[in-house]
């Protein structure tokens, strides 16, 4: 027999919170260039690669969801693949979730920083709510861009489709966020749009600690944080993407302050200093331990 090992976490304290990263998957994709400065020459991207000792014909893309635990609320921040994904060996935010002593039902937050299928895919688990006791929080902006019938026809198309099945049955109990909205107490949301239309940022305070979950703001650690304005095709607009990029990346510097990227490499939490093409990151080792 094969064992297959527990999900990968790794929990830290925030002040009086507890934050439990869990790797949902990973997966190896070709051609960096393809998805990340598609607006420079491909040598371009090979040299910035090999720079920083990383391979120059691929890449691996993590996913990371987080349980933020405020003592009174047990949080989800998005959710993964779920079962759609198991197959190919994503979904596993579920046993994580458990390895890191939750159960489901002591969910009571699920907030959403968009609404594409691997932030949204663990809503559901055989067809019934996956958190059968969360209130759900998403951007009133993003649910009203892929919800539109503007999206039929369109490259969007299958985006609306999940966000149809997984997202419109819990309409009734999702509250639709504008920026600066509070979630929980010392949990706001911020919009940072580009990605997707509606896109936000969680910034977190406890005791005087912060974190910011910064989504898919910048989906590679050297070559979306590290050049901030190459262009990725999975930006929805992309000069707005670069724009929010170096607003939300200069913020976080400025302040000196950890964010929590979902595509960053696990456990996916970093510093970022500022340099002239854009942001040097700085992966979490010890600084939140003492």
């Amino acid at each position: 027999m094969t064992a297959v090992p527990p999900p990968e976490t790794h929990q830290f304290k925030l002040g009086s919170c507890t934050v439990t990263a869990v790797r949902d998957g990973a997966n190896v994709m070709d051609n960096p260039w393809e998805i990340f400065g598609s607006n420079q020459t491909p040598d371009t991207v090979r040299k910035l690669l090999e720079q920083n000792f990383l391979p120059t014909e691929k890449f691996v893309n993590s996913y990371t969801p987080a349980i933020i635990d405020t003592g009174s609320d047990v949080i989800v921040v998005d959710t993964g693949f779920g079962e759609a994904g198991r197959a190919r060996g994503f979904g596993r935010f579920r046993k994580g979730l458990k390895a890191a002593g939750y159960t489901p039902e002591q969910v009571t937050v699920v907030a959403l920083t968009h609404l594409h299928g691997d932030h949204i895919g663990g809503l559901l688990e055989e067809g019934a709510p996956a958190f059968p006791n969360a209130r759900y929080v998403a951007g009133e902006i993003e649910y009203a861009f892929w919800t539109d019938k503007a999206r039929e026809g369109t490259p969007a198309e299958g985006g609306q489709k999940a966000v149809l099945a997984n997202i419109v049955p819990f309409a009734e109990k999702m509250t639709f966020l504008k920026d600066g909205d509070q979630i929980v107490s010392g949990m706001t949301a911020m919009l940072a749009p580009g990605h997707t239309p509606g896109h936000l940022v969680f910034h977190l305070e406890s005791d005087g600690k912060q974190l910011v979950m910064t989504g898919d703001t910048a989906n590679h650690y050297i070559l979306s944080v590290g050049r901030p304005d190459w262009e990725v095709r999975f930006d929805a607009d992309k000069m707005q993407a670069a724009k929010t990029r170096r607003r939300i990346f200069d913020m976080i510097a400025a302040d000196r302050i950890p964010f929590l990227g979902f595509h960053m490499p696990f456990p996916a939490v970093g510093f970022v200093e500022k340099q002239p093409e854009g942001f040097r990151y700085i992966p979490k080792t010890y600084q939140l331990e003492i």
